[in-house]
């Protein structure tokens, strides 16, 4: 299945700017939709790239989109919206980049004159608010997010904006990932890296309780449960996602850093991005923290292994005294994101392949943290599962060094963008992960894993480009994989339409209908189904 090539570059069309539409439009269905899938797909990605002449560098710059497809009796209607988030608001009014963007520095106004000009340079950062990430529910809200302090409220049946939400007004915490847990009973858990004791660098857990009889805003009862420490005090570890159970949390501190004396400092004395303030640490390996969720207490334990780049947890869960940690890696201490530039995204296929040779390779893995340490077994491995072969290795610096199992690895291609049936598995022993097959950064296929007996399931077809696939049980579900798979499909070469909505069976990957769109679609990145 590994040699799949894209010389026609369709992939392109994932990184072309598109219009919002006044209203939702119909879509043509192939195939029958399950009369049981009821509600709204929802997804973020970019769909802005450039702002009259001044482009975008990065794929995490364009200016956030809003999607939603509407799943009703048999019918599928699509809409689309841009968030109107300050970065966005700003430059359609200024015509220009106002807001620095993860990998586009924003100039300072032309018109000012050189007085305000000269006390600009002194202002702080302007944070973006451009939520381009992902789409999650907080009580009876729904939000929009990226990765800073800000995220918007939006209205899921209209994709109207609300309003900007700053985090840092309602608990300690510098940004949070736009990967938050969320608990069957509505409970949010999230994490954010924020200054700790006498101003040393640490990772905070936010969580925010459900709606409760009151209705007050839960965001006004978000607390902080447990802080972990950092490797590094002035350095903390970029951190994307992390890892729940109904006992324990876990956060995975990867050598990609960020520099805070380069983040702090005056952007506009240097013309500087976000991208400009990642470093690695080359030396340290990658360290795993374990906390006990509802004491919020730190288990003193340090787990250790070589370096990988982490974005996405695929699933944690506990079994006889062992946390089993699934993730999706990149083997290597270099930033990812450094090859996630437009330029190369966007380039002919000879060249997104080179671009792609050097940088980490994927593999979805699974460690094994033991939770009961006995100092007599010193120089031994502590993993006694029969069914996996990572280990656990006790040193005599009462460290524990990991090694992994490997549960998907292909050259250059990615298991990634991880979905599983969230709902009744999230923090419980599965067999089943879904996700979006990146070759050379290209998504080309989406598998399905047995993360079990490692058996895979595809579904790919030519000059064909998926999104993450997102899980949706069936209401009389028996099994794990009893339901579909959603994905957004752009397919610029094939056929009269532009895009399409696919609607899998989950338990081969088989296609049981698809909904296609006359426009367009840009690349999403995650998403939400809200059923009605």
């Amino acid at each position: 299945p590994f040699r799949v090539e894209h010389p026609a570059g369709g992939y392109k069309k994932l990184f072309e700017t598109v219009e919002e539409l006044s209203s939702p439009v119909t879509t043509h269905v192939t195939g029958r939709i399950p009369t049981w899938l009821r509600g709204s797909l929802l997804r973020c990605g970019p769909g802005l790239f450039e702002v009259g002449a001044e482009p975008f560098y990065h794929l995490f710059d364009g200016q956030a989109l809003l999607h939603k497809f509407d799943f009703k009796e048999g019918h599928v209607t699509y809409h689309r919206r841009f968030v109107r988030t300050d970065a966005y608001v700003r430059a359609m009014t200024e015509k220009r980049i106002v807001i620095t963007e993860f990998g586009t520095y924003a100039y300072p106004d032309p018109c000012k004159n050189i007085f305000s000009r000269f006390f600009s340079y002194f202002k702080g950062v302007e944070v973006t608010d451009n939520a381009l990430v992902n789409v999650y529910p907080v009580g009876e809200d729904y939000y929009a997010c990226t990765e800073t302090n800000f995220i918007t409220k939006i209205n899921p049946d209209t994709l109207e904006t609300i309003k900007q939400v700053d985090l840092c007004k309602y608990v300690s915490i510098n940004g949070a990932t736009a990967h938050p847990h969320i608990e069957n009973d509505g409970t949010v858990y999230n994490i954010g890296n924020c200054f700790g004791k006498n101003f040393a660098i640490a990772y905070n857990i936010i969580r925010i309780p459900p709606l409760q009889a009151d209705k007050e805003d839960p965001m006004n009862k978000s607390q902080v449960v447990v802080q972990f420490p950092c490797s590094d005090r002035f350095k903390p570890s970029y951190v994307h996602s992390f890892g729940l159970t109904s006992n324990y949390i876990v956060f995975v501190e990867t050598p990609v850093k960020i520099n805070l004396l380069k983040f702090l400092s005056s952007w506009s004395l240097w013309g500087a991005n976000y991208m400009d303030c990642f470093e690695s640490n080359e030396t340290m390996g990658v360290w795993l923290h374990v906390a006990e969720k509802k004491k919020g207490r730190l288990l003193n334990i340090k787990y250790r292994t070589s370096a990988f780049n982490l974005f996405h947890h695929i699933n944690t869960y506990e079994d006889n005294g062992f946390l089993i940690v699934d993730l999706c890696t990149w083997k290597g201490f270099e930033f990812v994101y450094n090859y996630l530039y437009l330029a190369n995204l966007r380039a002919n296929w000879d060249e997104v392949k080179r671009h792609a040779e050097k940088a980490p390779q994927p593999e979805a893995r699974r460690y094994v943290l033991p939770l009961n340490i006995d100092k007599a077994d010193t120089g031994k491995n502590l993993v006694t599962l029969p069914y996996t072969t990572a280990t656990a290795t006790l040193r005599s610096d009462e460290t524990i060094w990991l090694e992994p199992e490997v549960i998907f690895s292909g050259p250059r291609h990615a298991f990634e963008f991880p979905q599983i049936n969230y709902k009744k598995y999230c923090g419980k022993p599965y067999t089943y992960t879904y996700g979006l097959g990146l070759n050379h950064f290209v998504p080309d296929r989406l598998c399905k894993l047995n993360v079990k007996t490692k058996e895979t399931w595809v579904w790919q077809e030519p000059d064909s480009y998926p999104s993450e696939p997102i899980f949706v049980s069936s209401p009389d579900a028996l099994e794990e994989d009893d339901g579909v798979v959603l994905s957004i499909v752009v397919s610029p070469g094939a056929g009269p339409k532009p895009a399409y909505l696919l609607i899998l069976n989950a338990k081969d990957m088989s296609e049981v209908a698809r909904a296609e769109v006359e426009a367009n679609i840009p690349v999403t990145f995650h998403g939400y189904f809200k059923r009605a």
